[in-house]
């Protein structure tokens, strides 16, 4: 008779195995891989990693012109900064505090935590909701991230050309599809 834990090691190994042999998701992407156009998206990026194993301690987000009435989310123990598109407003706030106040109606054109520390063992999310352009529709929409850590940058801004695929870039700006 098989003794009963035999089959769960085995289940086991063969998973951690198979895990070995996929590849490693080492750039940032968001969790959803789709949003609605014309409608409020929830985008939740995901830092998997520091630089070069080097903690993270800001992440930046460029707001490209398809998103509109963007609306962060403040994290714990990180300062939160908008930067509108008058290139003298700014707002900037200890998470909990209104991240609006001094709110002069110019949109939001970059959107960025600092100050925390995101060891490169861990991940961590960053989240913003924004309004998808109804025009948008059918595209892929890039979203330009910079990474800054403790030693080193990590620029996701890369778009591929219109043949090609972000499979062929080293660092893609994470993206989404936009379905009607």
């Amino acid at each position: 008779m098989t003794k009963p834990y035999t089959n769960l090691w085995r289940i086991l190994l063969a998973v951690a195995a198979a895990g070995l042999t996929q590849p490693a998701a080492a750039h940032i992407t968001f969790e959803g891989k789709e949003v609605k156009a014309g409608a409020t998206a929830k985008f939740v990026l995901r830092v998997p990693h520091g630089c070069a194993g080097s903690p993270t301690v800001a992440v930046r987000i460029s707001i490209p012109e398809q998103l509109s009435d963007a609306k962060p989310q403040p994290k714990p123990g990180w300062t939160l900064d908008i930067f509108r598109a008058d290139a003298g407003t700014t707002g900037s706030t200890e998470a909990g505090h209104d991240a609006h106040a001094g709110d002069h109606g110019e949109p939001i054109k970059e959107i960025s935590w600092s100050g925390g520390r995101l060891d490169d063992a861990y991940y961590d999310e960053f989240v913003f909701r924004a309004k998808v352009d109804a025009a948008a529709k059918g595209s892929d929409l890039f979203i330009p991230i910079v990474q800054q850590c403790e030693t080193g940058v990590e620029r996701w801004i890369e778009v591929p050309v219109s043949s090609g695929s972000s499979d062929d870039l080293k660092f893609p700006a994470p993206s989404v599809k936009v379905v009607p």
